[in-house]
């Protein structure tokens, strides 16, 4: 498709990119260094970026490697003596479907946006993501091991304007933000990357590679800066909070608890590629409670992502090689910090020692509740060690130590893992895991296990995963996320990619998975197969089918867990999306006397944006079960949760959540008002409640068709970070 744009503007910003001193298709790429520098306002009229060379011919890289985009790009890059400045130049063939939204941080990833990723020691181990959207608004993310994660929060500054032949991008990066090695030159690297959401269209210069798929790591331009020096990192954030609680008493409100507290957390850069950082009273910021799942029939606890603030950053270096290798995969985590829950203190240093060395290490101190104090102490000692010896092409060889230490017992678990590309898009992971733990007086896992191998490719063709598991009855990881143990397990993932020459289905998934398991407590063997189809259609919808055919040993006995699912989800305009899944499988009722069942699984959700500032989402699951001996439904459990966001500008945020558990008969109210001028300056307070349908009568609490208020609470923080 040829871009439309008015001629002065396109004339413009064709002289500037392609001016004769800019032959800079490819090689290294050297970021302008200026003594004045750009106001980001969004505004790409200033000198530095008449001045700066500029890199243009993005290729797609979604839902197709190689092809042309149907708008123009252009990005620039330069830098002075505390900072790193990008600018983007979008050209828009019809400006009036641009996507974009005033909404907090990291909830821009729908809208159109542009992306700096930059691997900042130029490694080929990990990135730094810096989103903004046509609004200006941020997302930002940590790249590592196959994982994206939203969840950091860096401070850097953005800004961006759209005009009537597209919208234009200005970002400000603080040195003191990134880490980077201590040389002279710094070499890192980037890929520009842009995003059109009505086509879901995604564009990236460099072009990568067909042959090694969407492996960016190892495709990244490099970046040459000169003189570039070390910043001092020294930050200070204290924090106060408040907060009151009511429970109900006699079928009153009474108060259960008022109390203030303090949190104080340094951050101290000892080099510029090495930060230690340590916390008092951590983590109590959670300001959004996690959103309710199903917790009735489940073989293991429910899984929740980390959210708070001191436990985010260099998190992915706590991620194991061929862990989380298939869906069937026992061993999610070997650090997951929710484990820690009241946390006291805190200590953290991660980072690079030389120019091969990572390390990541961990302690923090953790606060029992009372019911569990007493013989095993009031507190759990929680220390992590991670290592790793950085190889090129995105490899590595590397080791690990975490511990859960309380007095008369501990759990512990160390090994080693590797990550190692054996050609253009494949890669072999493997680990091999010990554990060891201790009870009261008797000691127990000694010698438990966890030994793993994966080998991965990925190219625009196709995907293909193979993954070998063994874990030991005893097998023990308290400081991880381990779902299931005793097992041997070999599965297998082949996924074929289609494109049709077809403007309406533009490519089709393919996919085969085989995963078979023997339980060691039984000596049972189960299994677990699908086929299954995605079709991408249009602009942004998907369709998906798949069919299962499984089993699974509980008890000893093998139960039937196959089915069928049907998955649709699009976006037929800016201001309107949906997901709808739904499955319906044989399932297992897990207890002491378990027996066969199906169930039907309904999850989704609606989103709806009436303006750039306010923001709907209705979300809803819903499961069954029905015994098999006599098709007696046993519960059905639905809950929906509606979530309203006003946002009148990026720094103040307006949000009321609703949710309602049918199951529980239990209504949950959530409110917030809440400034965030940076990561780490905010100024937050809500106010919950939540409501059973239960009522007061003759000294007792009985059922009831209304609601009663059983729980309020009021919470308020105020944070400031000082950064020296």
């Amino acid at each position: 498709m040829k871009t439309v744009v008015s001629l002065p503007a396109a004339a413009l910003w064709i002289a500037l990119a392609f001016r004769p001193a800019s032959a800079l298709a490819g090689g290294t790429l050297e970021p302008l260094r200026v003594e004045t520098p750009p106001i980001i306002d969004g505004n790409l009229d200033e000198s530095v970026w008449r001045s700066a060379r500029a890199v243009t011919g993005f290729k797609t890289s979604m839902p197709d490697i190689g092809r042309e985009m149907a708008d123009s790009t252009f990005a620039y890059a330069a830098f002075d003596k505390d900072n790193l400045y990008f600018a983007f130049r979008c050209l828009e063939s019809e400006p009036g479907k641009i996507k974009t939204s005033v909404t907090n941080r990291d909830n821009m990833t729908g809208d159109d946006w542009v992306c700096i990723n930059l691997d900042s020691f130029n490694d080929q181990q990990a990135c730094y993501a810096f989103y903004v959207n046509p609004q200006g608004i941020q997302g930002d993310s940590r790249f590592a091991a196959n994982n994206e994660d939203f969840s950091v929060d860096l401070v850097w500054y953005s800004a961006a304007r759209i005009s009537d032949d597209g919208y234009a991008v200005e970002a400000r990066i603080p040195l003191k933000s990134i880490r980077f090695s201590n040389r002279n030159p710094v070499e890192m690297g980037v890929i520009f990357e842009r995003f059109v959401s009505r086509r879901s269209e995604h564009g990236t210069h460099p072009a990568l590679d067909p042959a090694k798929g969407l492996s960016y790591l190892t495709q990244m331009r490099p970046m040459i800066y000169r003189d570039l020096k070390q910043k001092a990192l020294f930050e200070v954030l204290p924090a106060v909070t408040f907060a009151e609680r009511h429970a109900i008493d006699g079928g009153e409100l009474a108060r259960e608890e008022r109390k203030g507290d303090f949190s104080l957390t340094t951050k101290y850069g000892v080099t510029s590629d090495l930060v230690l950082e340590g916390t008092y009273n951590p983590d109590f910021s959670q300001i959004e409670a996690d959103a309710g799942q199903v917790d009735v029939n489940l073989r293991y606890d429910l899984f929740y992502p980390e959210k708070r603030p001191f436990f985010l950053e260099g998190r992915e270096s706590f991620k194991i090689a061929a862990t989380a290798a298939s869906e069937l995969d026992p061993v999610r985590a070997i650090v997951h910090t929710r484990t820690i829950v009241d946390p006291l203190a805190g200590l953290k240093l991660v980072g690079m020692t030389g120019t091969k060395h990572r390390i990541a290490a961990l302690y923090a101190l953790d606060e029992l509740p009372a019911d569990e104090a007493g013989a095993t102490g009031s507190y759990a000692h929680f220390p992590v060690f991670r290592f790793q010896r950085v190889l090129r092409n995105e490899s590595y060889v590397g080791g690990v130590y975490a511990g859960r230490e309380l007095d008369g017992s501990f759990g512990r678990v160390g090994g080693f893992d590797a990550q190692v590309r054996v050609a253009e898009p494949a890669w072999v992971e493997w680990h091999a895991l010990l554990s060891r733990a201790k009870t009261d007086a008797a000691l127990s896992g000694a010698g438990g296990h966890s030994v793993g191998g994966r080998y991965r490719y990925g190219a625009r063709n196709g995907e293909y995963d193979f993954s070998v598991k063994d874990v030991s009855e005893d097998f023990a990881a308290d400081m991880g996320y381990v779902t299931r143990t005793g097992i041997f397990q070999a599965t297998a993932l082949a996924r074929p990619k289609l494109y049709p020459s077809s403007s309406f289905l533009r490519r089709i998934d393919l996919e085969l998975f085989s995963g078979q398991t023997r339980d060691k407590f039984s000596g049972l063997w189960e299994t677990f197969n699908h086929v299954s189809s995605l079709f991408f259609l249009g602009g942004t919808s998907q369709f998906k089918v798949k069919y299962s055919y499984s089993t699974e040993i509980f008890e000893g006995e093998r139960f039937n867990t196959g089915g069928f699912h049907v998955l649709v989800g699009g976006q037929p305009a800016n201001q309107f999306s949906y997901s709808v899944l739904y499955r319906r499988i044989q399932a297992v009722y897990y207890s002491a006397d378990p027996y066969q069942g199906t169930s039907n699984r309904l999850s989704g959700g609606v989103t709806y944006q009436p303006s750039d500032k306010l923001f709907s989402e209705l979300s809803f699951i819903y499961y069954d079960f029905y015994r098999s001996s006599d098709s007696k439904k046993v519960y059905d459990y639905p809950i929906g949760r509606l979530k309203l966001t006003y946002q009148p500008n990026r720094y103040l945020l307006l949000r009321a959540i609703g949710e309602y558990n049918d199951y529980r008969e239990e209504m949950i109210t959530d409110f917030l008002a809440s400034f965030t001028y940076i990561p780490g300056t905010v100024l937050h307070i809500g106010y919950g409640s939540i409501y059973d349908r239960i009522r007061w009568r003759d000294d007792a609490y009985v059922d009831s068709d209304r609601f009663l208020e059983t729980r309020r609470g009021l919470f308020f923080k105020m944070s400031y970070l000082w950064r020296l």
